[in-house]
């Protein structure tokens, strides 16, 4: 067994037996303590570990790392090094925070610019995203969608299961976990009208997604194969890809979504290795009709990820509106990148791609308020009596995700957002 997932290994930091990160994860993310610089850290419990800092007082020598890489807004530097420099840092700083290595907890203890509890820290966008694409990979979610706004017997448009549908997004208009977004204003039809009318979106929704980053680049016109695919993934993040459904029904033919889908999307802080998540390992949905060659591939690339969603009227407890995985998603993050790339398209460093609306088979486990409620026709009842059918000014959306097996827990932490009317 790989040392970093020893399900025995401790550190000598305090980490509880239900934290999202605990030894075994290591993640990466951009934070800044107080007014000082961003610097690109990892996390152990709930203590935040400056790695700028760290490097400073020599704890990382010899990895042939510049230290400067780590004192940067953005981890796009480090994740050029490639995995194999990432996993090695990986390694080392499980060397340095086992609870047997009683000389870094000492030195490290007395230091006043490594550790920081992660409730008084800000945590940044971790990546400068240059491109965004969002797939529309879950069998579930298609269907659903289409037996609402097409003809139930012909949910699935034909192309659907020959390749992963998916689109170019708005990558400026991606925001950490924690940032508030303005309700969308664009052009509705209303049912009773012969024209559109401008007003603010009533019927804003989220979408339970999860994310990977690229680490790497390659030439225009090459292409990516399923079997190098995951060679080009550092990891993987949570994603609501927020959605105006009444802007999104009134645009989306014939170019797809724009409006719609490019005001806000937030993304968790910490970047959790493929590495991290390798025991997590499952076999995805069987695809039939068969794939094109070069859709198909070795191994599994399904992950089995808990995803829970929750949504908090201002003021009032949290209310859970969805437990769903992400081992449902009929297309996978090898497949993706890959259908990508096969027309020579390039990718860059920092690159996002989100897997489209994460949804299982039972209403329990639907990703998005659009067919929890069904349309509006089944809503959701609240704390305060209140009911949603969609999400209304000054809720916040709060995802959480975790993989978890005896012995081990590995977890996203959450991405949450609050909306604030619209301007």
């Amino acid at each position: 067994m790989d040392r970093i997932i020893d399900t025995s290994l401790r550190s000598w930091l305090p980490v509880e037996s239900t934290s999202d990160f605990p030894m075994q994860n290591i993640p990466f993310g951009i934070f800044r303590a107080g007014a000082g610089s961003p610097h690109a850290a990892t996390r152990i419990g709930n203590t935040v570990i400056d790695l700028f800092a760290l490097a400073e007082h020599g704890f990382l020598d010899g990895l042939g790392i510049n230290p400067g890489i780590f004192n940067f807004k953005y981890l796009n530097p480090l994740f050029e090094l490639g995995k194999k420099s990432c996993r090695t840092l990986r390694k080392q700083l499980v060397q340095i925070f086992e609870e047997k290595n009683t000389v870094a907890r000492d030195r490290i203890s007395s230091a006043n610019d490594v550790l920081f509890n992660a409730s008084v820290v800000q945590m940044l966008l971790p990546v400068k995203i240059g491109d965004y694409t969002d797939f529309y990979s879950s069998l579930e979610h298609a269907t659903n969608v289409g037996i609402m706004f097409r003809d139930p017997a012909n949910a699935l448009l034909p192309n659907w299961k020959h390749l992963p549908v998916g689109y170019h997004g708005r990558s400026s208009s991606i925001v950490v976990s924690g940032t508030a977004i303005h309700r969308p204003k664009g052009q509705i039809k209303p049912a009773n009208s012969d024209n559109p009318v401008f007003s603010p979106t009533r019927e804003l929704d989220f979408e339970l997604e999860i994310a990977f980053i690229t680490s790497s680049k390659t030439a225009l016109g090459s292409s990516v194969s399923t079997n190098e695919a995951e060679d080009h993934i550092i990891g993987l993040l949570l994603f609501n890809d927020l959605s105006a459904r009444d802007i999104q029904r009134w645009e989306y033919v014939p170019l797809g979504p724009f409006l719609a889908k490019n005001f806000g999307s937030v993304v968790s802080p910490w970047v959790v290795t493929l590495d991290a998540l390798e025991p997590f390992r499952v076999q995805g949905p069987v695809q039939e009709p068969e794939v094109l060659p070069y859709l198909k591939f070795n191994g599994n690339h399904n992950f089995d990820i808990d995803l829970d969603v929750l949504i908090q009227p201002e003021g009032q407890p949290e209310t859970p509106v969805c437990h769903s995985n992400y081992k449902f998603m009929y297309w996978n993050m090898a497949q993706q990148l890959a259908h990508q790339t096969v027309n020579g398209c390039n990718i860059n460093v920092g690159d996002l791609y989100a897997s489209g609306t994460v949804s299982g088979p039972a209403p329990g486990s639907f990703g998005s308020m659009l067919e929890i409620a069904w349309k509006g026709t089944k809503p959701v009842n609240m704390p305060d009596g209140t009911e949603r059918s969609f999400i209304q000014d000054h809720d916040t959306i709060i995802m959480r995700g975790h993989c978890e097996k005896p012995g081990l827990r590995i977890g996203f932490g959450e991405v949450s957002t609050k909306i604030l009317p619209a301007l």
